[in-house]
């Protein structure tokens, strides 16, 4: 297992619900506007907090909080006698806006305000914001974001426990409110950032189900929630234990699409545990396996607390059919059976190692390599098409799947670029060769490997070179040479390639980058890790290092009495 520092959460306690200032908050209705003030939604209301008034914009109609700042200057009014002084005034003209939008109040105000932002500064960022209220100093939604942002913060940034951070943390609360209150009364319009700052005021004040009620109102508004917005109100119920209020927001992350991470999973698993609810606890067991495989040490904690639990030793079916519980095996794609717990008694818990083949040097199990759902990775090749023609030109990519179909399918795909440059300082094809024929010679069909390159590298540089124009001649004869045509991100290709021809990536390339990021973490790990194979150099040469003959991922290992 990697270590890894543990997740602690710490809500400090502050502003009571019988505070006049809560009191002010359940009794006030702000109204929040888009930017016109001619048309209106009907008004809706927060259960607990507030209610903001939803203000269709027209065109044309100026905005509440989004002035135009012209230049001060005197512009001439007399009529240029040619067209190079028109081109000149105008030139002269739009200087002068850019220079009065620079130096505006409103945009000096924003850039002091980052300024405290980047400092964790609530107590200067305060002051900003009094003395730009006392000259009638326009806020826009980005000013308020950042105030209410350091509000929010201010008590995860107490961490000494002293008086001052004492006086910050409730000096962010009380202002934080009273800055939330006074955005609606300026009908500045709120984004996710708005919502998720209150929602950390609400979790702040030990009150996840005022955070809650925000992160619900966000989706009336049609505004997406993010997993960042869930978090006050999540970890809120389960610091205080309060189980069924944690799976009603995890079920509306659910519902809204954000996938849970470790963290939260975690926190899901201890409250399920505490809460002694095996079932939750089985099924937190099975999401951790799905999306995030390889936990943290701080969860491994969590998870033999379980196991060394009194709890555990009581859950589980007695009589179970065998049969199921193969099939379930079999349709998971081995190491899980999803038939629940099975059998009654004390665990055998102990931390041991895996030899390089995923033997168990305690109980001598062999972990399994679990096999991807077909229909899985039908689904993913479909989602890499369509995120690939949204970001490609779609000619292009559509031309390379027919090339695809005619030439294909490949027992490997290389990454030409990437194995080309390991370890040199200069493209080398020399390198890539070598490559490909170890490639081919562990082919089942002895059949060249397909390679893929930028239309620059087959095009330019060391591709002039006689011996390697010959290469290349030889690999595109073969059909195994696809060149990216310009201007494309060649990484769609080759990952599209190796995908829908359900065959080894050869890539040194990690793939964490924000165009990997758009695949998603549950079904884009499991692939990596049956499918890319990587290399290293040494003195002998490059070596291939295949994907692991068993699954880093959370087993059950065969039908054993405890």
């Amino acid at each position: 297992m990697q270590s890894a520092s543990s997740l602690t959460l710490t809500v400090m306690p502050t502003l009571a619900r019988n505070t006049s200032l809560f009191a002010f908050f359940n009794k006030t209705q702000f109204p929040l506007c888009g930017q016109s003030r001619y048309s209106h939604r009907s008004r809706l209301h927060y259960p607990i907090l507030i209610s903001f008034k939803s203000v269709i914009n027209k065109k044309n109609s100026f905005s509440s909080n989004k002035r135009i700042h012209l230049s001060t200057l005197a512009l001439s009014a007399t009529v240029p006698t040619n067209e190079s002084s028109t081109s000149t005034t105008t030139s002269l003209s739009n200087k002068s806006r850019k220079k009065a939008h620079r130096e505006s109040p409103e945009n000096l105000l924003r850039f002091n305000l980052d300024m405290c932002s980047k400092r964790g500064d609530l107590v200067e960022a305060l002051r900003l914001y009094d003395d730009a209220r006392s000259k009638g100093i326009s806020l826009s939604q980005h000013h308020y974001n950042v105030l209410l942002y350091l509000c929010s913060s201010s008590h995860s940034s107490s961490v000494d426990g002293g008086e001052n951070d004492e006086r910050n943390l409730n000096l962010g609360l009380r202002r934080g409110f009273e800055i939330f209150q006074q955005m609606g009364i300026d009908r500045v319009a709120p984004n996710e950032a708005t919502f998720t700052s209150a929602a950390r005021l609400a979790a702040a004040m030990e009150d996840p189900e005022m955070a809650f009620e925000l992160v619900k109102k966000m989706t009336s508004y049609d505004i997406p929630p993010k997993l960042r917005s869930y978090e006050p109100a999540l970890f809120g119920f389960c610091k205080k234990g309060e189980a069924d209020k944690a799976y009603e927001v995890d079920a509306h992350m659910v519902a809204s699409g954000v996938s849970a991470e470790e963290p939260e999973l975690a926190a899901l698993l201890q409250l399920s545990l505490d809460a002694e609810r095996g079932d939750k606890v089985y099924e937190m067991l099975h999401r951790l396996r799905a999306t995030v495989r390889q936990v943290s040490e701080s969860t491994t904690v969590v998870v033999e607390s379980w196991f060394k639990s009194n709890a555990s030793a009581e859950v589980g079916e007695e009589n179970w059919d065998v049969g199921k519980v193969k099939e379930g095996i079999v349709q998971g794609g081995g190491g899980w059976h999803g038939q629940g717990w099975l059998g009654k008694g004390k665990w055998a818990v102990v931390r041991t190692r895996m030899d390089e083949e995923g033997t168990c040097h305690s109980c001598g199990e062999r972990l399994v390599s679990i096999d991807i759902d077909p229909l899985e990775t039908e689904n993913f090749a479909s989602s890499l098409s369509n995120l690939a023609c949204q970001r490609e030109a779609m000619a292009d990519f559509n031309s390379f799947q027919e090339w695809l179909l005619q030439h294909g399918p490949f027992d490997a795909v290389i990454d030409g670029a990437n194995v080309g440059l390991i370890n040199q300082r200069n493209f080398s094809f020399l390198q890539l060769n070598s490559v490909v024929n170890r490639v081919r010679q562990m082919s089942p069909s002895k059949r060249l490997p397909l390679i893929v390159l930028h239309s620059r590298r087959v095009k330019g540089g060391p591709a002039q070179n006689p011996n390697n124009k010959k290469l290349l001649e030889n690999w595109r004869k073969s059909g195994a040479l696809y060149a990216t045509p310009y201007g494309s991100n060649d990484d769609w290709y080759w990952l599209y390639a190796a995908v829908s021809c359900k065959c080894l990536l050869i890539t040194n390339d990690e793939m964490r980058d924000h165009l990997f990021q758009l695949l998603g973490t549950s079904f884009f790990p499991r692939w990596k890790e049956k499918h890319q194979v990587r290399l290293t150099v040494s003195r002998k040469g490059l070596n291939l290092h295949m994907p692991p003959p068993y699954s880093i991922v959370i087993q059950t290992a065969g039908i054993r009495k405890r």
